[in-house]
């Protein structure tokens, strides 16, 4: 059986300044993730982790190599094609929760429908944004703006937000480091039981080994390769 994510041989380098030498960020990256997997990637502060996750969800282009999801290049898609993928194959969590102040929970939950071209699936979507929030303990914050919600708060908005379009790929880019010591617990139990409850591939960008801990895979990345 064919593998849910492939990458092959995977680099990403960057021009320095003043047509300086190429800065070389990912090298030979090589890793294949099944479906319903939960994994890690960890490593120092500018090790590349945030480029490969990236890279991985089509915010990124490499350098060289293949990204294969389901089976399909990533790199044959044009723009639009990508952005589609973006919409209803790949789900997002950033270290920053970059929630619209001016619009309440359950509005940020939903913006990711007003682009989705699945009729059924915007309209399911205010009962299923309802059932996730009320699920990660936010049913009572459902009017609430990011401002009167704490950090832990938002950032579970953020992950409902992700799941919203019913994504087969979830990545989340250190979604706990701006977190206290009980949020960040908090959060990572949360991520773990929705991989297992949504069915959906869980990938984690973090410098967080309890976090890191808590995946089914660990793989570390240092001098731009993954161990």
């Amino acid at each position: 059986m064919a593998s849910f994510l492939v990458l092959h041989d995977v680099a990403k380098s960057y021009q320095s300044v003043l047509d300086g030498p190429a800065v070389t960020v990912l090298n030979g990256i090589n890793l294949e993730i099944q479906e319903g997997e939960s994994a890690a990637i960890i490593g120092p502060s500018g090790s590349g982790k945030s480029t490969l996750l990236n890279i991985i969800g089509t915010l990124d282009r490499p350098t060289s190599g293949e990204v294969l999801l389901e089976g399909q290049d990533l790199a044959k898609l044009d723009e639009l094609q990508l952005a589609a993928v973006r919409n209803r194959r790949i789900g997002f969590i950033f270290q920053s929760h970059h929630l619209l102040p001016q619009c309440t929970v359950l509005e940020n939950v939903l913006v990711p429908t007003l682009v989705c071209p699945d009729e059924p699936l915007r309209q399911s979507a205010p009962e299923r944004a309802r059932r996730l929030l009320d699920r990660v303990g936010l049913g009572p914050r459902l009017h609430h703006r990011p401002g009167q919600l704490s950090g832990g708060e938002r950032q579970r908005a953020a992950v409902v937000r992700g799941l919203i379009n019913q994504p087969r790929l979830l990545l989340a880019d250190e979604p706990t480091g701006a977190l206290d010591r009980v949020a960040a617990e908090e959060l990572a139990r949360l991520l773990v039981e929705l991989n297992r409850e949504e069915r959906v591939t869980l990938m984690v960008a973090t410098h967080a080994r309890e976090l890191a801990g808590q995946m089914g895979r660990l793989f570390e990345l240092r001098d731009g390769r993954l161990a």
